[in-house]
């Protein structure tokens, strides 16, 4: 049984495999390697992921969710038709499409995946990805990030002898920055930055506020439907302006047609908040890392958003030296992924490739803080961007006279009070009861290059030692509460992969009937009409696929 890759996106997801001392992606039923990261639940509880999704965004937005990979580790919630589901739970209903293509196209069952994560993801995130892989029936004992993945093809696909790069990752939703020293077949992260909030649809958003200010229209106050409608044209838009110095955003709107003309210069000026946030993480990896830009041969852009001439400008002008792709930036990350699917299989070609990782944020406990005792302090134990594995330890004492009990939340970030970093787990332990100070615990921490913290907790008078092993947020504590949820996602049917082309072409015509009026939206009608008339009998339309998509159907179709 293959092991695939998989690259989970904030917009677009993509699997591949390792094959004949190279990577396949892997297609869907129309052939496209690009499965949009959106799930759309219709009142009969059927399930449609990627394309057919996508165009219910407009024509039933309340029962589609998409850029729900934002929001993995968290305690947000999605209510579809009266059932509420987690990011892992739609991040899952994603992985379980890919992994029925993966096994139609390959022809076997697939039961594992290494799966590519943000880099700069807590704890909580990459468990939430783990989950949602467990969740999709796929064994996921590695993840990947994402601009390490990038740095892994490029470096097999185009290697250097000996180079440091500066990989810069920005996809739909998330920015990833890596340092990254390439030589012989290793492949050194050396520091990582990033914010997990911000992607290219933060340009489709200020394109979006653009217009509706320019026609007097109240962003806020758009209903969800409404607010897609102008979301779509505004991604569109700036689709647009990859090609050309110009576009024009229209949107039909009560009857009328609403216009905006948009240039790349003007993009930047409306989306200047973006650029402010983009630098940031830049900079921080630049001197987490040591590094100057003299010490890096090449900036390389890896993401569906590094495609925008915008970005590359910026880039080029902050660094003053010219970013290049290697691959394409959309597909380079699941590439990676696939490559280190071979490399856990011991494949022939890239066995020896060996792709080192680093700890995204500090690890360490809250402890007494003297000075505002209301307030503990983060006491570090692995500080960011140490090499994975590793292993550090701390002794702590009691605080208070004829303490019986040693309290440890754990913690996971940057900041000086524990209480603003993310607290990942909880571990007591008892103590002999003796003076302040005159006992203490050791504190280890064990972290691996999976994101899996173990920590030991050892009472240096006693012995007595306690173990937990931070793996998983805890939203299943028992084995019992993860399978039954299992069930609870397999229950939803997925549509077949024989009828996913038909679907898709249904939906995007509702998304036009509802953008649509007069005349054009009964030639929509109709044609929809008739292709349900045909699909009842008989196969799919060429003729009518080609119309609906084009918007140009007739009233009356000719029968065959």
């Amino acid at each position: 049984m293959a092991v695939i890759g998989i690259d989970l996106g904030t917009i677009n997801s993509l699997a591949c495999v390792w094959k004949d001392g190279s990577t396949e992606f892997i297609p869907d039923a129309e052939g496209d390697v690009l499965t949009p990261s959106v799930v759309s639940i219709d009142k009969d509880g059927e399930l449609l992921v990627g394309k057919s999704a996508k165009e219910c965004l407009i024509s039933r937005p309340e029962q589609t969710i998409c850029k729900f990979k934002r929001f993995m580790g968290t305690d947000k919630k999605y209510n579809i038709g009266g059932d509420v589901y987690t990011p892992e739970d739609l991040s899952a209903m994603v992985l379980r499409k890919l992994k029925r293509d993966a096994e139609i196209y390959l022809g076997e069952e697939v039961t594992e995946a290494v799966i590519s994560a943000p880099a700069y993801f807590n704890n909580e995130q990459r468990a939430a990805r783990r989950q949602a892989g467990e969740f999709a029936g796929l064994k996921t004992e590695r993840l990947v990030n994402e601009p390490s993945a990038a740095a892994l093809a490029c470096q097999v696909f185009y290697p250097e002898e000996e180079a440091m790069f500066l990989v810069i990752d920005f996809e739909g939703g998330t920015l990833d920055v890596s340092l990254v020293e390439c030589f012989d077949q290793v492949i050194n992260i050396l520091a990582v930055s990033g914010d997990n909030h911000l992607g290219g649809i933060d340009f489709d958003i200020a394109i979006a506020k653009h217009f509706c200010k320019e026609n007097q229209i109240d962003f806020k106050e758009l209903s969800r439907q409404k607010r897609e409608i102008v979301l779509k044209s505004a991604e569109a838009t700036k689709i647009a302006l990859t090609e050309w110095e110009e576009a024009k955003m229209k949107v039909c709107w009560k009857a009328e047609t609403l216009t905006l003309d948009l240039s790349r210069e003007e993009l930047i000026r409306i989306a200047s908040p973006v650029f402010e946030r983009f630098l940031k993480p830049i900079e921080r990896v630049l001197k987490d890392g040591n590094a100057a830009m003299d010490d890096i041969q090449n900036i390389i852009l890896v993401g569906g958003s590094c495609k925008m001439p915008v970005v590359e400008m910026y880039v080029h002008y902050v660094l003053k030296k010219k970013p290049i792709y290697m691959g394409s930036p959309d597909t380079i990350v699941a590439q990676g992924a696939g490559v280190y699917a071979a490399v856990k299989e011991r494949k022939e070609g890239v066995k020896d490739t060996l792709l080192t990782d680093i700890c995204p944020f500090s690890l360490g406990v809250a402890v007494y803080n003297k000075y505002d005792p209301d307030r503990s302090e983060m006491s570090c134990l692995i500080e960011r961007n140490t090499p994975l594995p590793a292993s550090r330890s701390g002794r702590y004492h009691t605080v208070q006279d004829y303490q019986r009990e040693v309290y440890l939340p754990v913690y996971q970030g940057e900041e000086y009070y524990a209480e603003d970093n993310v607290k990942i787990a909880d571990l007591k332990i008892e103590v002999p009861p003796q003076k302040k100070g005159m006992e203490a615990v050791d504190v280890q921490f064990m972290y691996d290059i999976n994101g899996l913290l173990k920590v030991t907790v050892t009472v240096c008078y006693t012995g007595k030692r306690k173990q937990l092993l931070v793996d998983r947020g805890n939203r299943y504590q028992t084995k019992e509460q993860l399978e039954r949820r299992v069930k609870e996602l397999e229950a939803l049917t997925i549509l077949p992969q024989d009828k996913e082309e038909n679907r898709i072409l249904i939906e995007k015509a509702k998304s036009l009937y509802s953008q649509l009026s007069g005349a054009e939206r009964e030639r929509i009608a109709s044609a929809l009409e008739y292709f349900h008339q045909m699909i009842s009998g008989s196969s799919l339309n060429w003729a009518l696929k080609l119309l609906v998509i084009r918007g140009k159907s007739k009233r009356h179709m000719p029968r065959n």
